[in-house]
This record gives C-alpha cells, structure tokens and sequence, in this order.
C-alpha cells in the first residue's frame, strides 16, 4: 500500500512538472483521456485516478464530471495555491482552527456529494471507507491507516462536485496529519471513528443527504472533543 501510494505521488509531480515547468498543458487545457496517460506514464490507470485526485486536492486538476479532467484555469489555481498544504504548515493555523472550519463546510460537502455522486463514486466512497475500517482494526495509528482516511473524506468532498469546495482539501489532510502528530487518544479517536464511519457509508448508500450531513458533523465532533480542543468564544 505503501508503495502505491509513493508511486501516486511520483506520478502525480511528472504531472504537476509538465503543468508547471514545461508548459505542457495550459490553463484550462483538457488532459488526454485516462487509457493514454497512463499508458504515456507507463502507470496503471488506479495509479493514475490516484495522482489525480492528488492534483485535484492542490487545486492543479479540475474533473468535469462527464467531460474528463483539465488543468484549473487561472482564477481556481489562485484559489487553490492562497489554500494550499504549504500555507498552512507555514502559518499558527492551530488544531482547532483546521476542525472548526471543517465543520464549517465539510458536512455541506457531504450532503452535496449524497445527492450529485454517480453511482460509481459512491461505489468508490464505500470501498474507500471499507479499506479505511480495516486499517482501523488492525493498525489504527499506522500510515496506512492515515492515507486511508484521507482518501476516504477527500473522495467525498470531490464528489460534491464543487470546484472551491475542493479546495479546501488540502486543510482536511492537515488536520489528518496534525491529528496524529499530537498522538494524543488515538485509540479513542479510532473507536469513534470507526463507529462514525459505519453512519456515514449508511447514510450515503442510501442517499440521505441531510443524515448524512449529520453523520459528518457528529464524527467532526467526537474527533474535536476527544482531542480535548476547547471552543473559543469570542471575546466582547
């Protein structure tokens, strides 16, 4: 698993090299179709999906459901590169911060997804999240265990099929990652989450937008109170 996902970032920066320093496709520039990339990377086109969807979080890629995928155009790369991961590390964006702005547009997100998902990316959602279960039960502080959740949210939120909610990816990673830095019950969070999941993957293969949007804003919850983060209240 390890490896996939070194090979899915190898991939993804041919791509963001060609995108960025040879100019090879320009803003707004549909890619080739999946079977010629991937046969021009000499990757599996699962690899490819990956790298994708890497690029998509970055705000570099734009899927147009039905179209196939294009470089941002110079409007959405601006708004991805003032939300990229990079700006965040280099800020005091504190935990806090990162889980009260999820819970600000990330269960919008998932009642968007529930209702504009194909039925193939829902498909893909669930498979995602059962992969993320099972790196729950067997290592919950692992590695995998951290690419898999990411994987599972960042999918939902790309299927909401709105292009500035993706960019709000990158912050869904750092709180991921930030999460398992502090390394700070962990075991608790993993229990939560894996009970949390079994509600979202319900609620969104039944096509319950509004449960779902609870799901999320429950699960954002248990994570921002076993983490023991305080609210702060604005001060008169």
């Amino acid at each position: 698993m390890e490896e996939k996902s070194n090979l899915s970032q190898r991939t993804a920066e041919i791509i963001r090299r060609q995108i960025h320093d040879e100019h090879k496709y320009q803003y707004g520039q549909k890619l080739p179709n999946e079977n010629e990339l991937s046969e021009e990377l000499g990757v599996s086109r699962t690899t490819l999906r990956e790298s994708i969807r890497i690029l998509v979080s970055e705000g570099i890629l734009v899927v147009q459901r039905g179209k196939g995928t294009f470089v941002a155009d110079k409007l959405e790369w601006m708004a991805g590169e003032r939300l990229s991961i990079h700006e965040f590390s280099d800020t005091k964006v504190t935990l806090r911060d990162l889980y009260e702005t999820r819970m600000i547009f990330e269960p919008e997100a998932a009642a968007l997804a529930c209702r504009r998902a194909s039925d193939e990316e829902v498909a893909h959602i669930l498979e995602l999240g059962e992969a993320c279960q099972d790196f729950l039960l067997r290592n919950p502080a692992g590695r995998e265990r951290i690419n898999s959740e990411i994987a599972f949210h960042s999918a939902i939120i790309e299927a909401s099929h709105n292009v500035f909610l993706g960019q709000f990816m990158p912050m869904l990673t750092q709180t991921i990652e930030q999460t398992f830095a502090l390394d700070y019950n962990l075991d608790v969070i993993a229990e939560d989450a894996y009970k949390d999941h079994i509600m979202i993957m319900n609620f969104l293969e039944k096509r319950d937008a509004q449960a779902l949007k609870s799901a999320v804003t429950i699960h954002l919850h248990h994570a921002f109170w076993t983490e023991e983060l305080q609210w702060q209240e604005e001060k008169e």
